[in-house]
């Protein structure tokens, strides 16, 4: 509601017409002009107030005011000449017409007039007087400049029939308020002056004109274009907010939508961002300005109008721009272009695709900016802003700012291609170092989950099963230190002296002494000569024999793991510490669990529990519980595990997951014989194992069966040490064979010479296994041998 001044009304005419030339307002000034009273011309068609012959001059829709002379046909009938100010309102101000021209103030002040006296008629600041009813009184040139109106015809006009905008009043209302009180006042508004549609930043000082009383007659209004320094602020502004804004992650697309973010609305109404794809086969992107035609992926794109109507792909959508394309043509150049309907060439650059142009001309787009994307000498792509809302066109300024403002971008989306190819590499290098399926084993029933950080490079956690021995198996769970690449070679190198060393059927204690001296190398291979490197891990070793059902383990710096016993709740094991792998020179315990068949092993690392917003015992319990909870497959456990400890699928740092359901061997699926010491006495032990396998079903296997057993026991009789103890262990897939004595003297695989009559045993059983081997134990050594049943069906 427009506020109510107790001012002569009727010492202005003024009307308002339509956009379809309708009278919709009649003051008393216009009452008085032409003598038609509001009744006869409200409603009705303005042409019928025309005199006879008199035309109205076309007047282009944008054009937002307009001055001359008007022949009006007065009530009783004469002709009137009328200088007319007119203003097109917008939309946002009623889309009409405001018709005004002063009734008074004709003349020119006499030089006595105390208000004349108040101009400075050569002052470049920009002056007006407004009397005691704030109808303009005079003003000098540099205010009748920036107006764009000689001063004598807008002379008894109020400020807001002047300007003709709702801004107009705001300013109306500061001035009464100086008239009023007599007190100075300083008003600082943004609003298009004159007829140029661009906004400028003005400073208006308004102090009251008193007569040698100290009566109040007037307002006298001098107003500063401070434009430059406002436009200034605003630019280093939006460049401040944008180094703040744009770059809070690594994330391209983020970063790509940050940019978009920033420049709305400040800079234009709709922005969206498109990237060229990098090459199918990884390297580089040219240097360069790119070829085209070129294919552009949406990345981003934000608008100023809910659901981005502007946007005819959605983001990650793609799209090929020839050259005639402004975004072809800025990639071409390698600089920005910008079109616009003021400058005529925004139809020709939307020719290209005639979706587009009606689109443009559907939402009213009237100017765009292509802006490459350039960081480092290489074109990532281009940002595109546009305008509608934005009244006035791209000027150099903000081609200027949108090229600073995009740099910045820029630079930031390449740092997060770069890290993104560097941690595509790590994870890819990583996976190919991690097993890419769980072997399957008579000692458990295995089940795992990786889950790399979501904001940090690939880590080092690993987890691996491996079979031993007569039918026992190795679980491990590691960490090493750091994130990247460098972790992650560290981890294979880890991950593959694991496995060196499990070959050999070391103890876990001893095994992790062993590995503590790899850190150690590694470290001082990393280093250089400042010193040794910073490579260090945590592990945790166990062993598994489903025939003993026992389980040694011990670990290096790392969580103890979890057991979920049968018919119990889950509880951490007490495992003896150890310290950190690359310490050196501290020993390592192990402990020994007797496990029921059908116990739950949980290994994890330590970025499963640490969250910041829980301790890692309140994440223990979480474990604990969700472990505990229903379902008979481990895969399901795993999925839980991490729905719970990491309800939004994201972790801050690796996490590596391995559980294992231990199985036992039933007594049956075992023999074992004492062994004479006494080669006589071979041929009944063979004897023996046929009839132990054809009991078993495993006569298939007897003949090799038969040739292994007597050439492993003929050695220990040879070359070992008594007590000899053979044992045959089978299931579904495998039979083991296994020669114990107590020497510890290793055997040795050698050629024999033609005419040697012995040598040839264990090359004989080389060839006739799976795989053997040689372990040490407390009491002295076993010599094993792996028969695959599947291989004899």
């Amino acid at each position: 509601m427009s506020p109510v001044y107790p001012f002569d009304d009727a010492a202005t005419a003024r009307a308002v017409v339509d956009e379809q030339g309708l009278v919709v307002e009649w003051n008393e000034g216009a009452h008085r002009l032409l003598g038609w009273a509001r009744q006869e011309v409200v409603a009705r068609p303005a042409a019928r107030l025309l005199a006879d012959g008199a035309r109205l001059p076309a007047l282009p829709p944008e054009e937002r005011r307009r001055t001359g002379t008007l022949d009006l046909r007065h009530r009783d009938g004469h002709t009137v000449s009328v200088w007319v100010l007119a203003h097109h309102r917008r939309p946002e101000d009623g889309g009409d017409w405001l018709l005004v021209t002063p009734l008074e103030g004709g003349s020119p002040p006499g030089p006595d007039d105390p208000l004349a006296r108040a101009q400075l008629v050569q002052s470049p600041c920009a002056v007006a007087v407004y009397d005691d009813r704030l109808r303009l009184h005079v003003v000098n040139d540099a205010m009748a400049e920036v107006i764009g109106v000689p001063g004598e015809r807008l002379r008894g006009l109020r400020h807001s029939e002047i300007g003709g905008r709702s801004q107009s009043q705001d300013i109306e209302e500061h001035m009464l308020r100086v008239l009023d009180t007599g007190r100075g006042h300083d008003v600082r508004t943004h609003v298009p002056v004159g007829c140029d549609d661009r906004v400028s930043a003005w400073l208006a000082r308004m102090s009251p004109v008193k007569d040698a009383d100290g009566r109040v007659l007037g307002v006298c209004v001098a107003v500063h274009d401070f434009t430059e320094e406002y436009r200034a602020r605003e630019r280093l502004q939006l460049v401040n907010e944008a180094s703040v804004r744009i770059g809070t992650t690594l994330d391209v697309t983020r970063t790509a939508q940050e940019l978009a973010d920033v420049c709305v609305p400040a800079l234009a109404d709709f922005v969206s961002v498109y990237l060229v794809d990098p090459p199918e086969h990884g390297g580089e992107l040219p240097s360069g300005p790119l070829q085209v035609p070129v294919s552009l992926r949406r990345i981003a794109h934000r608008s100023v109008n809910p659901g981005a109507p502007e946007a005819l792909i959605p983001p990650g959508g793609s799209e090929i721009y020839p050259a005639v394309s402004p975004q072809g043509a800025a990639l071409l150049a390698g600089q920005p272009i910008v079109v616009s309907e003021k400058s005529g060439d925004l139809d020709k650059w939307l020719a290209w695709d005639p979706e587009r142009a009606r689109l443009a001309q559907r939402l009213g787009i009237h100017s765009t900016m292509s802006v490459p994307v350039l960081a480092r000498g290489v074109t990532l792509g281009v940002a595109v802003f546009t305008r509608f809302q934005h009244t006035s066109p791209f000027m150099p300024d903000d081609v200027l700012l949108a090229e600073e403002v995009t740099a910045r971008a820029a630079v930031c989306v390449d740092n997060a291609r770069r890290y993104s190819r560097q941690r595509e590499t790590a994870l890819a290098l990583q996976r190919s170092l991690l097993p890419r399926s769980l072997p399957r084993t008579a000692a458990v029933q295995a089940a795992s989950r990786y889950l790399p950080a979501a904001q940090a490079d690939a880590g080092g956690d690993w987890f691996d099963v491996i079979p031993l021995s007569g039918m026992r198996v190795a679980l491990v769970v590691g960490d090493v230190i750091g994130h990247g690449v460098r972790a992650t070679a560290a981890m294979g190198r880890l991950r593959t002296a694991v496995r060196t060393l499990a070959d050999i059927d070391l103890a876990p204690d001893e095994l992790l002494t062993h590995l503590d001296d790899v850190v150690v190398r590694m470290s001082a291979e990393d280093g250089g000569d400042d010193g040794p490197g910073e490579v260090g891990a945590t592990c945790l070793y166990a062993v598994y024999d489903p025939v003993s059902r026992r389980c040694t383990l011990a670990r290096a710096g790392h969580p103890s793991p979890v057991l979920l016993p049968p018919d119990g709740p889950p509880y951490r094991i007490d495992l003896p510490a150890g310290p950190p792998l690359g310490l050196g020179g501290l020993p390592f315990e192990s402990a020994v669990l007797e496990l029921r068949e059908g116990s739950v092993l949980s290994f994890y690392t330590d970025g499963l529990l640490e969250s910041g917003e829980r301790d890692v015992e309140a994440g223990h319990r979480l474990l604990c519980a969700a472990l505990a909870g229903e379902g008979d497959s481990l895969d399901e456990t795993c999925d839980r595990i991490l729905h719970a400890l990491l309800p939004g699928g994201s972790a801050c740092d690796d996490v590596a997951l391995l559980l294992a359901r231990t199985r036992g061997l039933p007594a049956s699926q075992v023999a074992t014989w004492d062994i004479p010491d006494d080669p006589a006495l071979v041929a009944p032990i063979r004897k023996q194992v046929v009839e132990q396998l054809d009991n078993w079903g495993l006569s298939i296997a007897a003949f090799t069966a038969e040739l292994v057993v007597s050439e492993l026991v003929t050695n220990a009789i040879r070359y070992g040490t008594p007590p000899i103890r053979l044992r045959l262990i089978h299931d579904e897939t495998h039979l083991i064979c296994e020669v114990s004595d107590t020497s510890n003297t290793a055997p040795h695989l050698r050629r024999a010479k033609t005419w040697d009559e012995g040598g040839r045993g264990l090359l004989l059983v080389a060839q006739l296994t799976q795989r053997w081997g040689s372990r040490h134990t407390s009491e002295g050594k076993t010599i094993w041998a792996e028969l695959s049943l599947l291989d004899m069906e």
